[in-house]
């Protein structure tokens, strides 16, 4: 039996992942990750990290973070306390939606996972306080090879449901995109 759905979006590659759970009187059980029943659905990703946030305050927007190749990494994002919305960017040279955004409401509630794949920036907004994230990633951090886009790009145009509360200085600064942005190659 599986127990999980893979639902494309419109950007190839990114997929909402609903988890089925197991319920009874007791509570239930929610797997997050198969090596089995996602290799077809990510292309055989396997976990190198798992990190956890919070975000205390609701309206907070982290991101829009990636790192370059040769350590660009996938991630599945996972809501387990709160409710956010989570962004991806197409950042793949070529690809028709280059520079299109995608958001998913990923909550603890709902118990979705956002699958992005190598060559996405990711980033999102709580809609809640005190939400938590857990990320599993393919790829260990590399500092060498951060990056990111700024959250509030006009080029981006990305619409944030809530207004902004708190954004570190550090993603306020990112710059802006450039016309000579040709994207990142795989």
């Amino acid at each position: 039996m599986s127990r999980f759905r893979f639902i494309d979006t419109p950007l190839t590659g990114l997929r909402r992942v609903e988890r089925t759970r197991l319920e009874d009187e007791r509570g239930f059980l929610s797997r997050l990750f198969c090596a089995d029943e996602f290799s077809a659905a990510s292309a055989g990703m396997a976990i190198a990290q798992i990190n956890q946030t919070l975000t205390r305050r609701r309206g907070s927007i982290r991101g829009m973070h990636f790192q370059h190749p040769p350590h660009a990494e996938a991630k599945l994002v996972s809501c387990i306390s709160g409710t956010v919305f989570d962004v991806a960017v197409d950042l793949r040279a070529g690809s028709p939606t280059f520079l299109h955004w995608h958001g998913e409401i990923l909550s603890s509630e709902n118990r979705n996972t956002l699958f992005i794949p190598q060559g996405f920036a990711h980033g999102f907004q709580t809609l809640s306080d005190n939400c938590e994230l857990l990320y599993m990633h393919s790829a260990a951090y590399h500092p060498a090879a951060e990056a990111a886009l700024n959250a509030l790009d006009p080029r981006l145009a990305i619409k944030w449901p809530e207004a902004i509360a708190d954004m570190s200085e550090r993603d306020r600064n990112h710059p802006l995109l450039t016309a000579s942005f040709a994207g990142i190659t795989l």
